[in-house]
Protein backbone atom coordinates (compact mmCIF):
# COMPACT_ATOMS: atom_id res chain seq x y z
CA UNK A 1 0.00 0.00 0.00
CA UNK A 2 2.58 2.10 1.05
CA UNK A 3 5.04 1.59 -2.15
CA UNK A 4 4.21 4.93 -4.10
CA UNK A 5 4.81 7.17 -0.64
CA UNK A 6 7.89 5.30 -0.30
CA UNK A 7 9.34 5.91 -3.15
CA UNK A 8 8.81 9.35 -3.11
CA UNK A 9 10.03 9.92 1.08
CA UNK A 10 12.99 8.45 -0.43
CA UNK A 11 13.16 10.51 -3.39
CA UNK A 12 13.40 13.45 -1.19
CA UNK A 13 15.79 12.10 1.28
CA UNK A 14 18.14 10.67 -0.98
CA UNK A 15 18.46 14.27 -2.42
CA UNK A 16 19.83 15.46 0.69
CA UNK A 17 23.03 12.70 0.11
CA UNK A 18 26.40 13.88 -0.27
CA UNK A 19 25.72 17.44 1.02
CA UNK A 20 28.25 17.82 3.40
CA UNK A 21 26.33 20.26 4.61
CA UNK A 22 22.65 21.41 4.63
CA UNK A 23 21.61 24.69 4.20
CA UNK A 24 17.92 26.02 5.41
CA UNK A 25 17.15 26.13 1.31
CA UNK A 26 17.91 22.12 1.39
CA UNK A 27 15.46 21.72 4.21
CA UNK A 28 13.08 23.74 2.86
CA UNK A 29 12.90 21.28 -0.76
CA UNK A 30 13.10 18.17 0.83
CA UNK A 31 10.45 19.46 3.07
CA UNK A 32 8.30 20.82 0.19
CA UNK A 33 8.25 17.11 -1.59
CA UNK A 34 7.98 15.34 1.65
CA UNK A 35 4.38 17.88 2.02
CA UNK A 36 3.36 16.80 -1.71
CA UNK A 37 4.61 13.38 -0.84
CA UNK A 38 2.07 12.90 1.71
CA UNK A 39 -0.93 14.97 0.03
CA UNK A 40 -0.45 12.15 -3.04
CA UNK A 41 -0.95 9.85 -0.23
CA UNK A 42 -4.45 10.95 0.67
CA UNK A 43 -3.29 12.07 4.47
CA UNK A 44 -5.56 14.81 5.71
CA UNK A 45 -4.23 18.19 5.22
CA UNK A 46 -4.08 19.80 8.55
CA UNK A 47 -2.05 16.27 9.71
CA UNK A 48 0.42 17.04 6.75
CA UNK A 49 0.87 20.60 7.37
CA UNK A 50 1.66 19.48 11.11
CA UNK A 51 4.01 17.30 10.36
CA UNK A 52 6.22 19.20 8.54
CA UNK A 53 5.92 21.83 10.65
CA UNK A 54 7.53 19.58 13.44
CA UNK A 55 9.92 18.28 10.65
CA UNK A 56 11.22 21.50 9.59
CA UNK A 57 11.27 22.83 13.75
CA UNK A 58 13.43 20.38 14.55
CA UNK A 59 15.56 20.20 11.05
CA UNK A 60 16.50 23.72 11.56
CA UNK A 61 17.82 23.74 15.19
CA UNK A 62 21.28 22.15 15.51
CA UNK A 63 21.25 18.29 15.86
CA UNK A 64 21.00 18.86 12.21
CA UNK A 65 22.69 21.94 10.54
CA UNK A 66 25.56 21.34 12.64
CA UNK A 67 25.90 17.56 12.65
CA UNK A 68 28.47 16.05 10.91
CA UNK A 69 26.51 13.93 8.78
CA UNK A 70 23.42 16.01 8.49
CA UNK A 71 21.60 14.10 5.84
CA UNK A 72 21.29 10.96 8.35
CA UNK A 73 20.08 13.25 10.85
CA UNK A 74 17.40 14.66 8.75
CA UNK A 75 16.12 11.02 8.13
CA UNK A 76 16.61 10.01 11.59
CA UNK A 77 14.11 12.75 12.86
CA UNK A 78 11.54 12.10 9.59
CA UNK A 79 11.89 8.80 10.76
CA UNK A 80 11.11 9.29 14.35
CA UNK A 81 8.22 12.04 13.54
CA UNK A 82 6.42 9.73 11.07
CA UNK A 83 6.25 7.12 13.93
CA UNK A 84 4.99 9.63 16.15
CA UNK A 85 2.19 10.73 13.63
CA UNK A 86 1.33 6.99 13.61
CA UNK A 87 1.09 5.91 17.62
CA UNK A 88 4.68 6.26 18.15
CA UNK A 89 4.72 3.14 21.35
CA UNK A 90 2.67 -0.23 19.91
CA UNK A 91 -0.88 -0.34 21.71
CA UNK A 92 -1.80 -3.46 22.98
CA UNK A 93 -5.20 -5.25 24.22
CA UNK A 94 -6.72 -4.61 27.50
CA UNK A 95 -7.38 -8.10 29.47
CA UNK A 96 -9.70 -8.06 32.37
CA UNK A 97 -8.39 -9.71 35.49
CA UNK A 98 -11.57 -11.26 36.05
CA UNK A 99 -12.36 -13.61 32.49
CA UNK A 100 -13.72 -13.23 29.90
CA UNK A 101 -12.27 -10.44 28.12
CA UNK A 102 -14.71 -8.64 25.90
CA UNK A 103 -14.02 -7.04 22.50
CA UNK A 104 -16.64 -5.34 20.62
CA UNK A 105 -16.17 -4.71 16.82
CA UNK A 106 -17.74 -2.07 15.36
CA UNK A 107 -17.42 -0.53 11.16
CA UNK A 108 -19.33 0.29 8.60
CA UNK A 109 -20.56 -2.61 6.19
CA UNK A 110 -18.28 -3.71 4.00
CA UNK A 111 -15.10 -2.79 5.79
CA UNK A 112 -13.66 -6.21 6.79
CA UNK A 113 -15.08 -6.04 10.60
CA UNK A 114 -16.45 -10.34 10.22
CA UNK A 115 -13.50 -11.38 8.33
CA UNK A 116 -11.37 -9.44 11.05
CA UNK A 117 -12.99 -11.33 14.21
CA UNK A 118 -11.90 -14.67 13.07
CA UNK A 119 -8.45 -12.92 12.37
CA UNK A 120 -8.14 -11.67 15.93
CA UNK A 121 -9.82 -14.99 17.27
CA UNK A 122 -6.74 -16.88 15.74
CA UNK A 123 -4.19 -14.10 16.67
CA UNK A 124 -5.34 -14.76 20.57
CA UNK A 125 -5.07 -18.37 19.70
CA UNK A 126 -1.51 -17.86 18.71
CA UNK A 127 -1.33 -15.84 22.47
CA UNK A 128 -2.44 -18.59 24.59
CA UNK A 129 -6.20 -17.60 24.88
CA UNK A 130 -9.13 -19.62 24.72
CA UNK A 131 -11.42 -17.05 22.39
CA UNK A 132 -15.13 -17.36 21.22
CA UNK A 133 -17.08 -15.12 19.46
CA UNK A 134 -21.02 -13.61 18.87
CA UNK A 135 -22.67 -13.60 15.85
CA UNK A 136 -24.34 -10.54 16.34
CA UNK A 137 -24.49 -8.98 12.85
CA UNK A 138 -28.18 -10.34 12.33
CA UNK A 139 -28.92 -7.71 9.32
CA UNK A 140 -26.52 -8.57 6.62
CA UNK A 141 -26.91 -11.79 4.64
CA UNK A 142 -24.84 -14.41 5.53
CA UNK A 143 -23.20 -12.33 8.25
CA UNK A 144 -23.91 -15.01 10.83
CA UNK A 145 -23.22 -18.15 8.53
CA UNK A 146 -19.69 -16.69 7.76
CA UNK A 147 -18.49 -16.26 11.35
CA UNK A 148 -19.99 -19.59 11.70
CA UNK A 149 -17.63 -20.95 9.05
CA UNK A 150 -15.08 -19.03 10.77
CA UNK A 151 -15.56 -20.83 13.77
CA UNK A 152 -15.49 -24.22 12.33
CA UNK A 153 -12.30 -23.46 10.31
CA UNK A 154 -10.64 -22.53 13.78
CA UNK A 155 -12.38 -24.43 15.73
CA UNK A 156 -13.50 -21.49 17.85
CA UNK A 157 -16.77 -21.50 18.99
CA UNK A 158 -19.57 -18.69 17.94
CA UNK A 159 -22.69 -17.82 20.06
CA UNK A 160 -25.63 -17.48 17.78
CA UNK A 161 -29.19 -16.78 17.55
CA UNK A 162 -29.97 -16.74 14.53
CA UNK A 163 -31.16 -13.61 12.50
CA UNK A 164 -34.64 -12.63 13.93
CA UNK A 165 -33.03 -11.89 17.72
CA UNK A 166 -32.40 -8.48 18.87
CA UNK A 167 -28.22 -7.68 18.92
CA UNK A 168 -28.30 -6.09 22.40
CA UNK A 169 -29.72 -9.43 23.77
CA UNK A 170 -27.88 -11.76 21.60
CA UNK A 171 -24.53 -10.06 23.12
CA UNK A 172 -25.98 -10.59 26.82
CA UNK A 173 -26.83 -14.52 26.33
CA UNK A 174 -23.22 -14.94 24.50
CA UNK A 175 -21.41 -13.13 27.20
CA UNK A 176 -23.34 -15.53 29.82
CA UNK A 177 -22.54 -18.42 27.66
CA UNK A 178 -18.92 -17.61 27.17
CA UNK A 179 -18.89 -17.22 31.02
CA UNK A 180 -20.45 -20.76 31.58
CA UNK A 181 -17.99 -22.20 28.83
CA UNK A 182 -15.04 -20.67 30.57
CA UNK A 183 -13.81 -19.11 27.17
CA UNK A 184 -11.39 -16.33 28.40
CA UNK A 185 -11.89 -14.05 25.48
CA UNK A 186 -15.18 -12.79 23.77
CA UNK A 187 -15.26 -11.04 20.27
CA UNK A 188 -18.55 -9.15 19.72
CA UNK A 189 -19.67 -8.96 15.53
CA UNK A 190 -21.51 -6.23 15.30
CA UNK A 191 -23.83 -4.99 12.70
CA UNK A 192 -22.53 -1.87 9.92
CA UNK A 193 -24.24 0.18 7.70
CA UNK A 194 -22.96 1.38 4.24
CA UNK A 195 -23.20 4.65 5.94
CA UNK A 196 -23.45 6.30 9.72
CA UNK A 197 -27.20 6.54 10.98
CA UNK A 198 -28.45 6.84 14.15
CA UNK A 199 -30.27 3.55 14.52
CA UNK A 200 -26.72 2.05 13.99
CA UNK A 201 -25.15 4.35 16.96
CA UNK A 202 -28.12 3.73 19.10
CA UNK A 203 -27.79 -0.01 18.85
CA UNK A 204 -24.16 -0.08 19.92
CA UNK A 205 -24.49 1.97 22.42
CA UNK A 206 -26.61 0.07 24.01
CA UNK A 207 -24.89 -2.93 23.57
CA UNK A 208 -21.89 -1.06 25.21
CA UNK A 209 -24.10 -0.15 28.18
CA UNK A 210 -25.10 -4.02 28.49
CA UNK A 211 -22.10 -6.08 27.50
CA UNK A 212 -19.67 -3.53 29.28
CA UNK A 213 -16.81 -4.10 27.03
CA UNK A 214 -12.84 -4.15 27.82
CA UNK A 215 -12.10 -2.64 24.27
CA UNK A 216 -13.70 -1.86 21.58
CA UNK A 217 -11.77 -1.67 18.39
CA UNK A 218 -13.26 0.29 14.99
CA UNK A 219 -12.68 -1.93 11.62
CA UNK A 220 -11.53 0.72 9.09
CA UNK A 221 -10.99 0.15 5.54
CA UNK A 222 -7.42 1.42 4.50
CA UNK A 223 -8.26 1.48 0.71
CA UNK A 224 -11.13 4.48 1.29
CA UNK A 225 -8.53 7.21 2.22
CA UNK A 226 -10.12 9.91 3.88
CA UNK A 227 -13.38 8.81 3.93
CA UNK A 228 -11.90 6.46 6.51
CA UNK A 229 -10.61 9.41 8.41
CA UNK A 230 -14.09 11.18 8.49
CA UNK A 231 -16.00 7.37 9.94
CA UNK A 232 -13.34 7.00 12.08
CA UNK A 233 -14.16 10.55 13.71
CA UNK A 234 -17.98 10.16 13.73
CA UNK A 235 -17.51 6.67 15.49
CA UNK A 236 -15.17 8.69 18.40
CA UNK A 237 -18.33 10.68 18.43
CA UNK A 238 -20.94 8.55 19.14
CA UNK A 239 -19.31 5.45 20.37
CA UNK A 240 -16.05 6.30 21.77
CA UNK A 241 -13.66 3.45 20.38
CA UNK A 242 -10.39 2.47 21.89
CA UNK A 243 -8.61 1.84 18.92
CA UNK A 244 -8.22 1.15 15.26
CA UNK A 245 -7.89 -2.19 13.19
CA UNK A 246 -7.11 -1.22 9.64
CA UNK A 247 -7.78 -3.84 6.71
CA UNK A 248 -6.83 -4.62 4.01
CA UNK A 249 -3.24 -2.77 3.98
CA UNK A 250 -2.23 -5.06 1.55
CA UNK A 251 -4.45 -3.23 -1.37
CA UNK A 252 -2.73 -0.66 -3.97
CA UNK A 253 -4.58 2.54 -2.27
CA UNK A 254 -2.52 5.28 -1.36
CA UNK A 255 -3.05 4.67 2.25
CA UNK A 256 -3.11 8.18 4.10
CA UNK A 257 -5.86 6.59 6.61
CA UNK A 258 -2.84 4.55 8.48
CA UNK A 259 -1.35 7.56 8.57
CA UNK A 260 -4.04 10.04 9.95
CA UNK A 261 -6.41 8.23 11.84
CA UNK A 262 -4.56 8.40 15.09
CA UNK A 263 -3.24 12.04 14.56
CA UNK A 264 -7.44 12.81 13.95
CA UNK A 265 -9.02 10.72 16.37
CA UNK A 266 -6.29 10.45 19.16
CA UNK A 267 -6.95 7.20 19.84
CA UNK A 268 -4.13 4.25 17.95
CA UNK A 269 -3.96 1.70 15.15
CA UNK A 270 -3.69 -1.55 17.11
CA UNK A 271 -4.09 -3.97 14.81
CA UNK A 272 -3.46 -4.13 10.87
CA UNK A 273 -4.61 -7.03 8.32
CA UNK A 274 -1.95 -7.62 5.78
CA UNK A 275 -3.77 -10.34 3.17
CA UNK A 276 -6.67 -12.60 3.17
CA UNK A 277 -5.52 -15.51 4.99
CA UNK A 278 -6.79 -15.29 8.76
CA UNK A 279 -3.02 -15.33 9.86
CA UNK A 280 -2.10 -12.00 8.19
CA UNK A 281 -2.91 -9.92 11.46
CA UNK A 282 -0.75 -8.58 14.19
CA UNK A 283 0.02 -5.31 15.94
CA UNK A 284 0.31 -2.64 14.42
CA UNK A 285 4.11 -1.26 14.88
CA UNK A 286 4.00 2.33 14.28
CA UNK A 287 8.06 2.56 14.37
CA UNK A 288 8.22 -0.60 11.97
CA UNK A 289 6.10 0.45 10.17
CA UNK A 290 7.92 3.93 9.46
CA UNK A 291 10.97 2.11 8.97
CA UNK A 292 9.64 0.05 6.07
CA UNK A 293 7.61 3.45 4.39
CA UNK A 294 11.32 4.68 5.09
CA UNK A 295 12.89 2.11 3.23
CA UNK A 296 15.04 1.16 6.28
CA UNK A 297 13.09 -2.76 6.43
CA UNK A 298 11.88 -4.38 9.46
CA UNK A 299 14.47 -6.73 10.53
CA UNK A 300 12.55 -7.43 14.30
CA UNK A 301 9.44 -7.98 12.62
CA UNK A 302 11.22 -10.24 9.79
CA UNK A 303 12.85 -11.81 13.15
CA UNK A 304 9.19 -12.81 14.72
CA UNK A 305 7.59 -14.57 11.74
CA UNK A 306 10.81 -16.49 11.48
CA UNK A 307 9.84 -17.88 14.77
CA UNK A 308 6.96 -18.30 14.36
CA UNK A 309 7.03 -20.18 10.93
CA UNK A 310 10.62 -22.03 11.55
CA UNK A 311 10.95 -25.65 13.24
CA UNK A 312 13.78 -25.38 16.04
CA UNK A 313 14.46 -29.19 15.97
CA UNK A 314 14.06 -29.32 12.28
CA UNK A 315 16.51 -26.62 12.14
CA UNK A 316 19.33 -28.43 14.13
CA UNK A 317 18.48 -31.80 11.60
CA UNK A 318 19.25 -29.46 8.68
CA UNK A 319 22.61 -28.23 10.40
CA UNK A 320 23.79 -31.64 11.20
CA UNK A 321 23.56 -32.70 7.04
CA UNK A 322 24.78 -29.40 6.01
CA UNK A 323 27.90 -30.42 8.21
CA UNK A 324 28.20 -33.60 6.67
CA UNK A 325 27.01 -31.96 3.49
CA UNK A 326 23.57 -33.79 3.13
CA UNK A 327 21.19 -31.80 1.38
CA UNK A 328 18.12 -33.57 -0.75
CA UNK A 329 14.91 -32.13 -2.05
CA UNK A 330 13.00 -33.58 0.76
CA UNK A 331 15.09 -30.59 3.13
CA UNK A 332 14.33 -28.28 0.13
CA UNK A 333 10.92 -28.95 0.39
CA UNK A 334 10.67 -28.24 4.08
CA UNK A 335 12.36 -24.92 4.13
CA UNK A 336 10.63 -23.70 0.95
CA UNK A 337 7.02 -24.39 3.48
CA UNK A 338 8.38 -22.90 5.82
CA UNK A 339 9.65 -19.78 4.36
CA UNK A 340 5.86 -19.94 2.90
CA UNK A 341 4.63 -19.96 6.43
CA UNK A 342 5.90 -16.19 7.07
CA UNK A 343 3.65 -14.78 4.25
CA UNK A 344 4.43 -13.54 0.54
CA UNK A 345 7.65 -13.54 -0.18
CA UNK A 346 6.97 -9.73 -1.93
CA UNK A 347 5.97 -8.92 1.93
CA UNK A 348 8.97 -10.97 3.55
CA UNK A 349 11.32 -8.83 1.04
CA UNK A 350 10.18 -5.79 1.90
CA UNK A 351 11.04 -5.85 5.32
CA UNK A 352 14.79 -6.12 4.44
CA UNK A 353 16.68 -3.16 4.95
CA UNK A 354 17.39 -1.63 1.67
CA UNK A 355 15.60 -4.30 -0.10
CA UNK A 356 12.82 -1.92 -1.61
CA UNK A 357 14.94 -0.63 -4.02
CA UNK A 358 15.66 -3.76 -5.86
CA UNK A 359 12.65 -3.18 -8.42
CA UNK A 360 13.33 -5.48 -10.85
CA UNK A 361 13.52 -8.05 -8.46
CA UNK A 362 9.79 -10.08 -9.13
CA UNK A 363 9.25 -12.97 -6.75
CA UNK A 364 6.63 -14.76 -8.33
CA UNK A 365 4.65 -16.74 -5.17
CA UNK A 366 2.74 -18.98 -7.32
CA UNK A 367 6.66 -20.16 -8.88
CA UNK A 368 7.12 -21.69 -5.79
CA UNK A 369 3.81 -24.19 -6.06
CA UNK A 370 4.98 -25.44 -9.42
CA UNK A 371 8.14 -25.86 -7.87
CA UNK A 372 6.31 -28.18 -5.09
CA UNK A 373 3.97 -29.51 -7.26
CA UNK A 374 7.67 -31.01 -9.31
CA UNK A 375 8.85 -32.59 -5.93
CA UNK A 376 5.92 -34.14 -4.99
CA UNK A 377 5.80 -35.86 -8.60
CA UNK A 378 8.97 -37.54 -7.53
CA UNK A 379 9.70 -40.93 -5.57
CA UNK A 380 11.12 -40.85 -2.28
CA UNK A 381 14.12 -42.29 -3.80
CA UNK A 382 14.38 -39.65 -6.53
CA UNK A 383 14.00 -36.75 -3.74
CA UNK A 384 16.85 -38.10 -1.60
CA UNK A 385 18.71 -39.28 -4.73
CA UNK A 386 18.27 -36.67 -7.43
CA UNK A 387 21.35 -38.26 -9.48
CA UNK A 388 18.89 -41.05 -10.31
CA UNK A 389 16.19 -38.84 -12.32
CA UNK A 390 17.12 -39.79 -16.06
CA UNK A 391 15.32 -38.34 -19.28
CA UNK A 392 12.19 -41.16 -18.78
CA UNK A 393 12.04 -40.01 -14.85
CA UNK A 394 11.88 -36.12 -16.21
CA UNK A 395 9.12 -36.88 -18.27
CA UNK A 396 7.33 -38.64 -15.14
CA UNK A 397 7.92 -35.53 -13.07
CA UNK A 398 6.66 -33.36 -15.73
CA UNK A 399 3.43 -35.10 -16.82
CA UNK A 400 2.48 -36.08 -12.99
CA UNK A 401 3.32 -32.06 -12.24
CA UNK A 402 1.35 -30.67 -15.14
CA UNK A 403 4.60 -28.90 -16.41
CA UNK A 404 6.93 -30.01 -18.67
CA UNK A 405 10.52 -31.43 -19.48
CA UNK A 406 12.13 -27.52 -19.47
CA UNK A 407 11.26 -27.07 -15.80
CA UNK A 408 12.25 -30.32 -14.70
CA UNK A 409 15.62 -29.72 -16.02
CA UNK A 410 16.05 -26.26 -14.51
CA UNK A 411 14.83 -27.31 -10.85
CA UNK A 412 17.25 -30.00 -11.25
CA UNK A 413 20.29 -27.13 -12.66
CA UNK A 414 19.03 -24.50 -9.49
CA UNK A 415 19.01 -27.88 -6.83
CA UNK A 416 22.88 -28.47 -8.09
CA UNK A 417 23.75 -24.67 -7.68
CA UNK A 418 21.94 -25.19 -4.23
CA UNK A 419 23.52 -27.77 -2.83
CA UNK A 420 27.15 -26.58 -3.72
CA UNK A 421 26.41 -23.61 -1.83
CA UNK A 422 24.59 -25.38 1.19
CA UNK A 423 28.20 -27.26 1.21
CA UNK A 424 29.37 -23.34 1.10
CA UNK A 425 27.65 -23.33 4.28
CA UNK A 426 28.52 -26.63 5.50
CA UNK A 427 32.35 -25.35 5.71
CA UNK A 428 31.79 -22.54 6.99
CA UNK A 429 31.67 -19.84 3.63
CA UNK A 430 29.19 -17.75 2.69
CA UNK A 431 27.65 -18.08 -0.55
CA UNK A 432 28.82 -14.13 -2.29
CA UNK A 433 24.81 -14.26 -3.66
CA UNK A 434 22.32 -15.67 -1.20
CA UNK A 435 19.44 -14.73 -3.24
CA UNK A 436 20.03 -17.73 -5.60
CA UNK A 437 19.88 -20.18 -3.17
CA UNK A 438 16.03 -19.91 -3.33
CA UNK A 439 16.06 -20.06 -7.04
CA UNK A 440 15.63 -15.85 -7.43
Amino acid sequence: MFDSLSDKLQSALDGLKGHGKLTEKDIERAAREIRLALLEADVNFKVVKDFVAKVKERAMGVEVLESLTPAQQFVKIVNEELSNLMGSATAKLVFSPRPPTVIMMVGLQGSGKTTACGKLAKFLLGQGKSPAMVAGDVYRPAAVDQLKALGGQLNVPVYDEGTNADPVDIAKHGLEWARQTGRDVLIVDTAGRLHIDETLMEELARMRSQVKPHNILLVLDSMTGQDAVNVAVQFQEKVQFDGVILTKLDGDARGGAALSVRAVTGKPIKFASTGEKLDSFDYFHPDRMASRILGMGDVLSLIERAEGAMDEKKALELEKKLRKSQFTFEDFLDQLQQVRKMGSLQSILGMIPGAGKLKNLQIDDKAFDRVQALIHSMTVEERRHPELINGSRRRRIAVGSGSDIQAVNQLLNQFKQMQKMMKQLGSGKIPKNPFQMMGM
